[in-house]
């Protein structure tokens, strides 16, 4: 069964019951209304009668002992009765009764309200009445001087009132269920309609069609889970054609520098290259071979950066520090270059700014970034070591002729090299090592020249 009908089913029954056990509430809520307000009534009627009836006796209107009363104060469309016993529940003589202000109706036509009456004593039956065990009847019975003054109403009259406001009341409320059911519909296929859309984006996304996944429109979480679902669809498109990229652009690495060894090589043995030429052809494919050795180094550590959890091992790493120790390392290539590398600390002096780190990784990912600024800088490179609330910004700024704008976008791809490049791994691996360690970084042209880039790190206390 599909989901939208599960939850539409699930949804009639549960609101089958919420209005079940309402028409329950409502049925005993209005039956107790109706007997208690009935119940009130004869009790204000019984009292009203029997001080009326505590009057001086007239003769000339008494009644048979054997007869019930009904009272000419109840109204004429009124269910109420009203009998008069003595302690013994036998009808009361006739000279007991005052009549001043009731009607004479035969005892007989009481009996008839519940038949099984008249296979009774008399007694025995006006006792049941008076003393409210007949479930039939409402009672109201108040003692008088000789006897008891019992009114009665029959408990049947009063369920059909109940009941023909009830049989109302469940047409409102099957109107009201017919109602809110539709509009559950409504709502289910709201929610449940964008839920099945997304789904069959997920089995693009699952049958690797990332470039088809389309943008669900929905609203609230359901919208932002399908955004997600949207991003993650790019993010893995732009990965795939990346890692594509990356297979092409290895393969034409590796292919260039190949072709010169197996050249060479192949000269040499056919005798092509002698004497200089030949030791010429050697120092090719030993450099080469440099090339090839350290390209293939370089893609395997960027794999296992991304692949591998436990080639990190993190500690706190002091900033001046490692920037000194960065600055020892290059500054070979920079006095061969003729270059100056500026070290500016703007952190007011403090020497415990610590960031956590895989000290050895970080220093490589420094010296890729420096050393990549050895290429392009004419005399000075500057590094600036700035703290911003919690945060370290390390700078790295040389004053060459600044990234080309087209580049800067994918500076930091995969095999992506500006002029005088050597693999373009380097940045890639730069950006791999610093994102693993927590921390974030980006190019940009500086004002004033020249090429800039940000490191963002966390700081951490010593």
């Amino acid at each position: 069964m599909r989901l939208i009908h599960q939850i539409n089913l699930a949804f009639g029954i549960l609101l089958a019951l919420v209005f079940s056990v309402i028409a329950i509430i409502i049925h005993n809520v209005l039956l107790d209304h109706f007997m208690g307000t009935q119940q009130q009534e004869l009790h204000n009627l019984s009292a009203s009668i029997s001080q009326s009836m505590s009057t001086p006796p007239d003769n000339s209107n008494m009644v048979n002992l054997a007869t019930a009363i009904k009272i000419s104060a109840i109204p004429a469309d009124s269910n109420i009765q009203a009998i008069v016993t003595d302690k013994q529940f036998q009808p009361i003589p006739s000279d007991r009764i005052p009549m001043t202000q009731i009607n004479i109706m035969p005892i007989s036509e009481i009996l008839t309200i519940e038949p099984t009456f008249i296979s009774m004593p008399v007694s025995q039956s006006m006792q049941k009445i008076v003393d409210g065990s007949d479930d039939r009847f409402i009672t109201s019975t108040t003692a008088m001087e000789d006897g008891y003054l019992t009114l009665l109403s029959p408990v049947n009259k009063i369920k059909e009132i109940e009941q023909k406001l009830f049989s109302q009341l469940l047409i409102v409320l099957c109107v009201g269920f017919t109602l809110v059911f539709l509009l559950s519909l409504f709502i289910t296929k709201r929610l449940i309609h964008p839920l099945m859309e997304l789904r069959e984006e997920l089995k693009k996304v699952k049958n690797r069609q990332f470039a088809e996944v389309q943008l669900v429109k929905a609203e609230g979480e359901i919208g932002a889970v399908a955004e997600t679902v949207y991003e993650l669809a790019g993010e893995l498109d732009r990965y795939n054609r990346v890692q594509k990229q990356f297979f092409q652009n290895a393969s034409h690495e590796l292919k260039s520098p190949l072709m010169s060894i197996s050249g060479y090589a192949e000269g040499i043995r056919d005798g092509v290259f002698e004497g200089d030429s030949m030791r010429k052809g050697l120092e090719i494919i030993m450099s080469e071979s440099h090339r090839v050795k350290k390209l293939v180094t370089e893609m395997t550590l960027l794999a296992k950066l991304d692949s591998e959890e436990d080639i990190f091992h993190f500690d706190k790493v002091r900033v001046q520090e490692i920037l000194l120790e960065t600055q020892e390392r290059v500054n070979p290539i920079l006095v061969k270059k003729n270059l100056k590398l500026h070290v500016h600390d703007h952190t007011q002096g403090s020497d415990s700014l610590f960031i956590r780190a895989d000290r050895d990784k970080l220093l490589q990912a420094l010296l890729n970034v420096v050393t990549n600024a050895s290429r392009y800088a004419t005399a000075h490179i500057h590094v600036h070591i700035r703290k911003e609330r919690e945060r370290i910004l390390i700078t790295v700024q040389d004053d060459g002729s600044g990234i080309p704008e087209q580049l800067l976008p994918t500076l930091f791809h995969r095999f992506v090299k500006g002029k005088g490049g050597e693999s373009g791994l380097g940045l890639a691996i730069s950006r791999a090592i610093v994102e693993r360690c927590g921390g974030s970084i980006s190019a940009s042209n500086h004002k004033n020249g020249g090429a800039e880039l940000d490191f963002n790190f966390p700081l951490i206390r010593a």
